[in-house]
């Protein structure tokens, strides 16, 4: 099998210390090939890690990992407008646009498409390649019938096709923030609460059972999406980019699990058998992929 193996931004409030500590590991340890850095889902955050963005990313590609800048996913308010002109500035690396008031920044210019920019079609696709994406990461959601179809057209575009095989699965973006909410601030007087849950606040249903997480402004599933088990499959439509996102577990060691898939060194039994050795912080599902729930988890001929 053939593929490349990515590293999404970190979606959480991680302390910076920590941020760097992770990135360094990526860079030393991680079997991956490129990875993605940049704060996707609160401006609030972004005075927090800025000043390290230069060491990280020469520490990441002193490692041998290719590095895309992501962009934020909510644009709302003026200062966020001006932090997304800037961003789209930006020549020094490739960047990832996670909303649609980047293309008017980047003016035709060569950028990849994030998975909270929702292209679900092939006239979509189409349309955002003649704006000048290069590369498109397909939202999490995509049953498997629509990701061969898109999989298919970006090839004739001459479009990278990534998709996302491991990680909690961002299920929507709000202006408001549900995490302030919960703990009784306001958005704009969060006191930055988000940081308290560096794997999400996870949400129960009123009889107890394991629902969702929240992540600031952003809504996750509850599950680590996994489809280690279905990557033979995806190389079969012509997906070259498999993507983890970092979630609070030994990021190195799922690295390896699935570079060692990619590559065809393990089947998705032994895959799956290396994961659960893991000890997980939540359970996996592939629900989507497979049209269905996407909490579910479901074997390799589910309908």
């Amino acid at each position: 099998m053939t593929g490349k193996l990515t590293l999404g931004p970190i979606v959480y409030h991680w302390e910076a210390e920590e941020k760097r500590d992770f990135y360094a590991r990526i860079a030393d340890e991680a079997p991956v090939d490129t990875v993605y850095v940049g704060e996707v889902i609160c401006s609030k955050r972004t005075p927090f890690f800025d000043a390290h963005m230069p060491e990280v990313i020469e520490r990441l590609e002193r490692g041998g990992k290719q590095v895309v800048l992501a962009s934020l996913s909510e644009v709302v308010i003026r200062r966020e407008r001006n932090m997304m002109a800037d961003f789209c500035a930006i020549d020094s690396h490739e960047i990832e646009l996670n909303n649609t008031a980047g293309l008017f920044d980047i003016d035709g210019r060569a950028h990849r498409i994030g998975p909270l920019m929702n292209v679900y079609n092939e006239r979509t696709l189409g349309w955002l390649a003649g704006k000048g994406a290069s590369h498109v990461t397909l939202p999490v959601e995509v049953p498997r019938a629509v990701v061969g179809e898109m999989a298919r057209a970006a090839d004739a575009l001459g479009v990278g096709c990534e998709v996302q095989v491991f990680g909690r699965a961002s299920l929507a973006v709000s202006a408001r923030c549900y995490h302030a909410r919960a703990h009784k601030r306001t958005k704009d007087n969060c006191q930055f609460v988000c940081e308290k849950d560096p794997d999400g606040m996870p949400l129960s249903t009123v009889n107890g059972q394991s629902f969702l997480t929240v992540n600031g402004i952003q809504t996750l599933s509850h599950s680590y999406v996994d489809l280690s088990g279905e990557i033979d499959e995806m190389v079969n439509m012509g997906i070259g980019h498999f993507r983890i996102m970092p979630q609070q577990a030994d990021m190195v060691a799922v690295a390896g699990i699935y570079a060692d898939r990619i590559a065809g060194r393990r089947d998705g039994e032994e895959t799956a058998a290396r994961l659960a050795a893991l000890k997980l912080a939540a359970p996996l599902s592939n629900g989507f992929w497979h049209g269905r729930e996407g909490h579910r988890r479901f074997g390799p001929r589910a309908a």
